[in-house]
């Protein structure tokens, strides 16, 4: 299962991220173009692994493991280097850092959950907080290859402060959903 497509197209969204990083020091507006497009083309295999897995029932527990981590590892690392280079500066550090530490805060929670046999599926409010980051992070990636036609940069940081606004709101439902399991096993125990 390991050489599943699906699965090869969820490590491609890992692969990707050095060529990503390195092509922000391509010479010109290719140092937008090229990690735009290579972040979209791993959110477009991010759609396609799913999918694929389902239609063909190639779903695994790899396949689920890795989906999630492959995902949160490519927007980590384009987040904190788009910080690096001063594309998120001063107050948009703010939602950046609330998306960080909810991606880690979530991920605790579902491993502590699924270890109890909980779930934690992901909410409609969830999958909007996704699509305003994606958003975001696509035209900050973009922003200084179209700033002549509009200031793409300040688009994004609107999106991060929405995805950071959200990331907060859907974090202390998942928490709150989460907690509500944990103190119901300890009341079961004590």
């Amino acid at each position: 299962m390991l050489l599943s497509l699906p699965n090869i197209l969820t490590l491609s969204r890992i692969v990707v991220i050095p060529l990503l990083l390195a092509a922000f020091y391509l010479p010109g507006t290719a140092s937008s173009w090229v990690p735009l497009i290579l972040f979209i083309a791993a959110g477009i295999t991010d759609f396609f692994d799913g999918y694929l897995a389902r239609r063909n029932g190639q779903t695994s527990n790899l396949g689920r493991f890795l989906d999630p981590v492959a995902d949160k590892i490519l927007v980590s690392a384009v987040l904190l280097f788009l910080v690096g280079i001063d594309r998120i500066a001063d107050w948009s550090l703010i939602p950046a850092v609330i998306i960080l530490c909810r991606e880690i805060m979530v991920s605790g929670l579902r491993e502590f959950l699924a270890e109890l046999r909980v779930g934690l599926p992901v909410s409609k409010l969830a999958k909007w907080k996704t699509a305003s980051q994606i958003l975001a992070i696509c035209f900050l990636l973009g922003g200084p290859a179209v700033q002549v036609y509009f200031d793409a940069v300040l688009i994004g940081d609107v999106l991060l402060w929405i995805a950071g606004i959200l990331t907060v709101w859907t974090g202390y439902d998942y928490l709150t959903l989460g907690l509500k399991h944990m103190i119901e096993i300890d009341e079961s125990n004590g």
